[in-house]
């Protein structure tokens, strides 16, 4: 009996050590196409040109191939769903952390689940057909496709990234804080917003930054509501390209598989790589300061 107890739980270490090994192939096969196909792009396209250039058309005479108009894209609509994502995601988090009762939670959180399940298209038209107008009627200048739209439904899709892992690290703030804080005479406001958040600040830059770098990385709705047009500016009410929407366009066709135009998905899909890499390991560093805290 001992003997086919202990057969079965080889077994399942072994399956589990292959779909483990599954996902760690995949993840070096993918970093391995991206390192193949983007060093043949930059033996013909200087790393310097690409990385300082102010030009990128790489599907037009002359071509230019300066990626700054499309990272300066991604991180302008980035920062500005994160100006709404942020502090509406973590107002949200407080109250449900620290106020709300169960019958509200029971209400609230449901809603800010669906919010996270509606497909990106989805926010990507309402951007298009509802955010844009209402821009117009405000700033008649506003571009048809244009950053802000972009940003205020995307700051929309994050938020409930932002709120849930808020909260979890608020609802982990040992009770004997608050209880202490209680009884040096804090108000609720004042136990919530000068103990419990500063205990829990860790988690909470923490979730910014994941908000942050799946902002970075969407792709729908940028490539609906902000347009294919790689503009170097920081005026959000004009239509610019971010990295992602670039790599969906060329990705239709446009250009011929193995020319330079179709490497020069690889080098910017790179560069995302890269960005949204580091985004990840400064939040897995502060998780892991939180953990030692609280753990």
């Amino acid at each position: 009996m001992a003997g086919s107890r202990h057969r079965r739980e080889r077994l399942v270490r072994r399956l589990l050590f292959a779909f483990s090994a599954v996902s760690v192939l995949t993840t070096i096969g993918i970093v391995a196409v991206l390192l193949r196909e983007a060093f043949a792009f930059f033996r013909e396209v200087s790393p310097i040109e690409f990385l300082t250039s102010t030009k990128w058309t790489p599907l037009f005479t002359p071509k230019n191939f300066g990626v700054l108009p499309l990272l300066a894209g991604s991180v302008l609509i980035a920062l500005g769903a994160a100006l709404v994502a942020l502090p509406l995601g973590l107002a949200s988090a407080i109250y449900l952390a620290e106020y709300a009762p169960q019958r509200v939670r029971a209400i609230i959180k449901p809603v800010l689940e669906i919010l996270a399940g509606i497909p990106t298209v989805v926010y990507g038209y309402f951007a298009l057909m509802f955010v844009t107008p209402l821009l117009k009627s405000i700033w008649p200048q506003t571009d048809i496709f244009n950053a802000a739209s972009a940003s205020l439904v995307m700051g929309v899709m994050i938020i409930p990234m932002v709120s849930s892992l808020s909260e979890d690290a608020l609802s982990a703030v040992p009770r004997t804080l608050r209880e202490g804080a209680y009884a040096l005479g804090a108000t609720k406001y004042e136990v919530a917003t000068r103990t419990v958040v500063p205990a829990a600040l860790s988690g909470i830059i923490a979730s910014f930054i994941l908000a942050i770098s799946r902002a970075i990385g969407e792709t729908m709705i940028v490539t609906i509501a902000a347009g294919a047009t790689p503009n170097l500016t920081l005026n959000p009410l004009r239509g610019m390209q971010t990295m992602t929407a670039y790599i969906a366009q060329v990705s239709q066709g446009e250009a011929a598989q193995g020319t330079v135009e179709y490497r020069t998905i690889f080098a910017v899909g790179l560069t995302l790589f890269f960005i949204t890499l580091l985004m990840n390991i400064v939040s897995n560093a502060v998780l892991a300061r939180y953990r030692e805290v609280y753990e």
